[in-house]
């Protein structure tokens, strides 16, 4: 098989375990948006899940804008598992063909891998997240401001033409920095944290105790915090500047203002449900990845 051809299997397979990985973790999307946009009274992830769902129901609120998601699958998942696990195969491919031992690659160079996958997809989705941020708000902007977009085809379609084609890539800035931080951690710590608990005998041989969920899921716990630390300010001022980017002159502007007007803390707002979406959505995605990888190439994805 050519490289191009295994990228692209590799990019079709994580698409898929993405959309598998959302249609579960979604509502904690919504619940992250509403709480990150300006004009948020929510206090707590539990209060926003009580509102939204009592407001709006669970199809147009807790499940607003999934069919957005769907898509971030394919233009931004696709890249940051797909092209992630090509780079690392042929990393392992090269100290294999050193006469090196095949997982030694430093964790600057996984994290490295990470932020690159992460970039190009983030770049690349920017369009479906801008749709994402849009759809999951709505519901919460008074009525005679709402979109009212009735699936992301439309949503993307009427912003190109109600605001202009490049209207679809704002906040790109803080799209990719976020998603660069966030890729870097979520993908390199994860591989580094498998690998070493893998040798500690505490998942059983070769850490496939339990198919590998309980060992893959600590390393995406850890992975996920540190992912969320330092990606979350980003993470802020993406979901303003997309959410109503009139109010903001760029992402600096956002970032001054944010902190002005509501303190630094603000800048981590939605933590805990980017937090507890972000860990099951690793763990689901990675382990359809590996799945799936191992059935059609009878290798391990990560």
């Amino acid at each position: 098989m050519t490289a191009a051809g295994a990228l692209i299997i590799k990019m079709v397979i994580a698409a898929f375990s993405g959309m598998g990985a959302a249609t579960v973790c979604h509502p904690l999307d919504v619940i992250r948006v509403q709480m990150q946009t300006s004009g948020s009274t929510y206090n707590s992830a539990g209060e926003a899940a009580r509102g939204i769902y009592k407001n709006d129901g669970l199809k147009d609120g807790l499940y607003a804008g999934v069919s957005a998601a769907y898509l971030r699958q394919w233009l931004y998942g696709s890249c940051r598992i797909g092209i992630y696990a090509y780079l690392l195969e042929n990393a392992q491919n090269a100290n294999i063909a050193a006469g090196l031992e095949k997982n030694a690659i430093p964790l600057s160079s996984k994290m490295l891998m990470g932020l690159t996958s992460g970039g190009i997809g983030s770049f690349i989705g920017t369009p479906s997240e801008l749709a994402l941020v849009r759809m999951s708000n709505d519901k919460k902007l008074p009525v005679d401001q709402r979109r009212n977009y009735n699936g992301v085809g439309n949503c993307i379609a009427r912003i190109a033409k109600e605001e202009g084609a490049p209207a679809l890539f704002t906040g790109a800035p803080a799209t990719v920095l976020r998603a660069c931080l966030l890729s870097a951690c979520a993908m390199g710590i994860t591989s580094e944290i498998k690998m070493r608990l893998s040798k500690s005998g505490h998942f059983g041989e070769g850490g496939k105790a339990f198919g590998g969920v309980p060992m893959l899921f600590c390393a995406t716990l850890v992975s996920s915090f540190c992912a969320n630390t330092v990606a979350n300010p980003f993470d802020v001022v993406k979901s303003r500047m997309q959410s109503s980017a009139a109010e903001y002159g760029s992402m600096v502007d956002c970032f001054v203002k944010t902190v002005a007007d509501e303190g630094v803390l603000k800048l981590w707002s939605g933590f805990v449900p980017a937090f507890l979406k972000l860990a099951p959505y690793t763990v689901i995605s990675l382990l359809l990845t590996d799945h799936i990888t191992k059935i059609i190439t009878g290798k391990e994805a990560l």
